[in-house]
């Protein structure tokens, strides 16, 4: 069998199918997708692939499914969703997949959340899993237009590949897939990503983390982020590079089965965010390891979320032995509105580590590096803009900042949004002459980005700019505290003229005494260490904490959570 030509070399593929047909023609019975499960592992090739997809195109063709009609997928984590995603594209329609209900969401606030994303996006079909689809029709029958609702049961057999593939229903420009934000609270914006965009994503990031015909991609995240969608499915599949998946409550449960498909396998590639890193450090037994070889890895990549130093060293004292070494822990800086990946560091040598002034950074905003005695922070690296992608750092009046200032990420790329789906105010609010305004703080040093937090999480007391990121690590590091359950913001003193900080945790115990000495554990380092008054520290127990669909921390949410319930106030505009 040939080695499979990656997209840069099909300059006239200009759009997703123009590559599925190239890969139906010449690899159809090359592996395209391992899906491992607790019932053992199941391989399709491209041509199992787009055949299934086909009969999805079938079903909603039948249910009257046009082009750019607008496809929502709430499907667990299988072959379905694969077939959903591919089989909307074959007609030309948009998919677009949201989470679906697990244990850890309260149904209320997601199905509302469902309710008015279907509405607000005017979604022509709805397919899902039988058991949630009495609910959906309940809820989705009080749009104006209530969409289409089918279940894979329903789904009926028919459809030839090869005349899906003989259509000609998308262009370039037009919208391939809708991402969305993974915020928890408001309307979330549909992201709309053309196939042009996509493909340009796929060239450029494939050329930055040097992706090979050799290389095979290990993935766990869920589909409906970023990171899972591009890195972890459609780059993979579009690439011809063999992808080996699995269900994240499967490897929350297990998270050794992600070493020990990479060690099956021969993974190469794998993109994790960074709480990943310490969950896999501290969860996997040693038990776990026996004859685990990890020495065909050769980028764990970290994205998604905060870079943290100390993460990766855990990481690499834990699996070391395995084969995994420095070189081997790499960074990234994405956005669903960049389609993925914006900035990579480079592949096989070690991540720059940035050693600054904690004073400077948080009262100057300035990168400040230092060698001294002074109390400092350490940035991590994120590398450098990937091809087709120009980055600047802004002010708040969106003039730039000299390198080393700390200021809005602002960037300009081939593989940008082309838009907020039915959302022309969120555009026009974040868009300008071409540059999307990020809301992430950073800065440039020697043409590299360091993150240092958001623009809107920003706390700022008495004059000083302090990230609730380092509050929340500092807090995560108390004995008692429940790793990762932690949130930071500030909540405005209309008596002093400036804010207070708050830090809400889950906390292990349930004793009186022991919370109250946790308490003063938590106001104590806050104190030390950032010279700031921790004003409000409320423990609560688990489940507490409100997370967005992507798995993360919702700053926002849990500050109106806490205005309202414990302070009795409505959050202020």
């Amino acid at each position: 069998m040939s080695q499979v030509q990656p997209v840069s070399a099909h300059p006239s593929a200009e759009t997703l199918l123009d590559r599925a047909r190239w890969l139906s023609r010449e690899r159809p019975d090359a592996p395209a997708v391992t899906l491992v499960s607790h019932d053992g592992d199941h391989t399709l090739t491209y041509a199992d692939l787009l055949a299934e997809s086909a009969r999805y195109a079938y079903a909603l063709e039948q249910a009257g499914v046009q082009p750019g009609d607008l496809v929502v997928l709430v499907l667990q984590h299988g072959e379905a969703v694969l077939f959903g995603f591919w089989g909307s594209m074959l007609l030309g329609a948009v998919p677009s997949i949201f989470p679906f209900l697990t244990e850890k969401l309260d149904p209320e606030r997601y199905f509302d959340s469902v309710q008015k994303l279907v509405e607000h996006s005017g979604v022509k079909v709805v397919i899902t899993y039988a058991e949630l689809e009495p609910a959906l029709r309940e809820v989705l029958g009080a749009c104006t237009t209530p969409p289409t609702i089918l279940t894979t049961e329903q789904l009926q057999p028919g459809g030839d590949i090869q005349v899906y593939l003989a259509r000609n229903p998308a262009r370039p420009d037009d919208t391939a897939f809708l991402q969305h934000s993974s915020g928890s609270t408001g309307l979330q914006k549909g992201i709309m990503l053309s196939h042009r965009s996509v493909l340009n994503q796929v060239r450029s990031y494939s050329a930055a983390i040097h992706l090979t015909p050799d290389d095979v991609v290990v993935s766990w995240l869920p589909l409906y982020h970023d990171m899972g969608l591009i890195a972890g499915f459609v780059m993979p599949i579009m690439e011809g590079i063999p992808l080996v998946m699995m269900s994240p409550f499967h490897w929350v449960r297990d998270p050794a089965i992600l070493l020990h498909a990479i060690a099956r396998y021969g993974g190469t590639l794998c993109w994790l965010p960074n709480f990943a890193y310490n969950f896999l450090a501290t969860r996997v037994r040693d038990a776990d390891l026996e004859a685990v070889d990890l020495s065909s890895w050769r980028a764990v990549i970290n994205c998604s979320e905060p870079v943290h130093a100390e993460s990766h060293r855990a990481f690499l004292e834990r699996f070391a032995g395995r084969g995994i070494t420095q070189e081997s822990l790499m960074t990234c800086y994405a956005m669903a509105e960049n389609t993925f990946a914006v900035t990579q560091s480079r592949i096989g040598q070690p991540v720059r580590l940035d050693v600054v002034e904690r004073a400077a950074l948080m009262e100057r905003r300035q990168a400040v590096p230092t060698d001294s005695d002074v109390p400092s922070m350490t940035i991590v690296s994120c590398g450098w803009p990937i091809e087709g992608c120009a980055l600047r750092i802004v002010d708040d009046q969106r003039q730039d900042l000299p390198e080393r200032h700390v200021g809005e990420i602002a960037l300009k790329s081939t593989s940008m949004l082309s838009g907020y789906y039915h959302r022309p105010d969120a555009t026009a609010e974040v868009m300008a002459d071409g540059w999307y305004f990020t809301g992430d703080m950073g800065y440039l040093a020697d043409g590299e980005l360091f993150i240092t937090g958001r623009k809107k999480d920003l706390i700022i007391i008495g004059g000083k700019n302090i990230y609730p990121q380092d509050i929340e690590s500092l807090v995560n590091a108390i004995k008692g505290v429940h790793a990762g359950r932690v949130v930071a913001f500030g909540v405005y003193n209309e008596r002093l003229g400036t804010e207070d900080m708050a830090v809400i945790a889950e906390v292990d115990v349930e004793d009186a005494e022991a919370r109250a000495e946790i308490s003063r554990e938590i106001r104590a380092s806050v104190t030390q260490n950032v010279d700031v008054v921790c004003r409000y520290v409320h423990l609560v127990d688990h489940m507490w904490l409100i997370k967005t669909s992507s798995g993360k921390i919702a700053r926002r949410a849990n500050r109106a959570k806490f205005l309202e319930e414990v302070l009795g106030q409505p959050e202020e505009a």
